[in-house]
């Protein structure tokens, strides 16, 4: 019983009857249940190349990029059958994610196909914010994405990257932001979205089939561990020529383009091999801080997909991911000589402008007044509910009947 009312808790009303609906349509043959299957979803995605699908799926990447590509898809799934025990939303929402993604990665390769040289795009020196979860990432990276001087992954770019003409890309993600709202009120409390908002690059690394945004909602420790031992250089690769292909079709490459998303701790050493003129900024927070807000989003999530969400294995998950990175980014750090700057979460509460004033000396930038004055807007228009709601959230996960 005490399962069954941490999902009520967990899941908006919507979310509720999507669930119990899309149950019954299935079992009573209103509606053919979706299937996770590769071939089936590689069938699905090929179909407008027709023939051309093989040499579109190749178009501007390595064999090994291919071939790692197809085994992450296979493997994902069958974590997926095996262990997320995934209720009929879930698997409904399972579907839709792979499939935009396997569709995606055909029209990526259409698109290097016939245009290459948008994978010799150069690119300005990046500014990278590394830290975990939860830990001031999302504060930092706004901050910095505000200074004129920089560039930033928009929200309709991060999770619609193929390009599109006539402002598509915007309509698609205020109607799937508005989808989501209704079907996962808190979402927006957690991590806040808009279509045109400064977004971190998560979709794209998942886009490649990173371990990360799959286990934030799906209990699969099978591939995750699997993706964490494997090495992630074909994943990197294919986020950077998606960073490429963005810059050049939003004219920005000009520019430094700051970059965030928590899973980078975890794989720096491929990140900076990739970006070796790159300035970091690592975001700290207390342990025991982090960990009991990742908990609280990847529970939202998952309590949302699975009927037997189970809250203390969520737990062991994150404290072994902290760990995980920790080690990894100290590793990477230890050989790396190329500017860094430190932001304490407590110092960007306490004097924000002070925090980001020694982030900016320590690589070296000049901190404007045009960018000052853009990041007291950014802040006073950040104020409000939103930590407060996030609270809110995080003892609602935490109550245990």
């Amino acid at each position: 019983m005490a399962r069954r009312r941490e999902h009520l808790l967990a899941r908006g009303p919507l979310a509720e009857k999507a669930n119990d609906f899309l149950g019954k349509a299935w079992e009573r043959g209103w509606l053919p249940p979706p299937v996770l299957e590769a071939d089936a979803l590689w069938a699905l995605a090929a179909r407008p190349h027709g023939a051309k699908a093989e040499r579109v799926e190749q178009g501007g990447r390595s064999p090994e990029d291919v071939a790692d590509f197809r085994e992450r898809l296979a493997r994902l799934i069958a974590a997926l059958e095996a262990e997320a025990d995934l209720n009929p939303l879930g698997r409904a929402m399972a579907w839709g994610q792979l499939a935009r993604v396997v569709k995606n990665r055909l029209a990526f390769g259409a698109l290097w196909l016939e245009r290459p040289e948008l994978l010799a795009t150069p690119l300005a020196p990046p500014i990278i914010v590394i830290g975990h979860m939860r830990s001031g990432t999302t504060r930092i990276h706004t901050l910095l994405a505000a200074d004129p001087a920089h560039s930033h992954t928009r929200y309709c770019d991060a999770y619609h990257p193929v390009p599109a003409r006539f402002g598509m890309k915007r309509v698609k993600a205020t109607m799937e932001l508005a989808m989501l709202g209704l079907l996962n009120p808190w979402m927006q409390s957690i991590h806040p979205m808009a279509p045109a908002a400064v977004e971190e690059e998560l979709a794209w690394i998942s886009a490649a089939l990173h371990h990360s945004i799959y286990e934030s909602q799906w209990h699969i420790p099978s591939y995750s561990a699997w993706s964490e031992a494997r090495g992630s250089l074909p994943i990197y690769r294919e986020f950077r020529r998606i960073l490429q292909t963005d810059a050049a079709h939003r004219g920005i490459a000009g520019k430094p383009r700051v970059l965030k998303v928590p899973a980078f701790a975890e794989d720096l050493a491929t990140i900076l091999a990739l970006f070796p003129d790159a300035r970091l900024v690592i975001a700290e927070r207390e342990h025991e801080a982090v960990l009991k807000s990742a908990v609280s989003l990847a529970a939202n999530q998952m309590a949302m997909q699975s009927d037997t969400c189970c809250l203390d294995a969520i737990e062991a998950r994150w404290r072994h991911k902290i760990a995980l990175r920790d080690g990894r980014m100290a590793e990477a750090l230890a050989g790396w000589h190329g500017p860094v700057a430190r932001a304490g979460f407590d110092d960007l509460n306490a004097d924000w402008e002070a925090a980001i004033a020694r982030v900016y000396a320590e690589l070296g930038l000049a901190l404007t007044p045009a960018a000052l004055a853009a990041m007291r807007k950014v802040m006073a228009a950040s104020e409000g509910g939103h930590h407060h709601a996030h609270a809110e959230q995080l003892a609602r996960f935490a109550e245990k009947a």
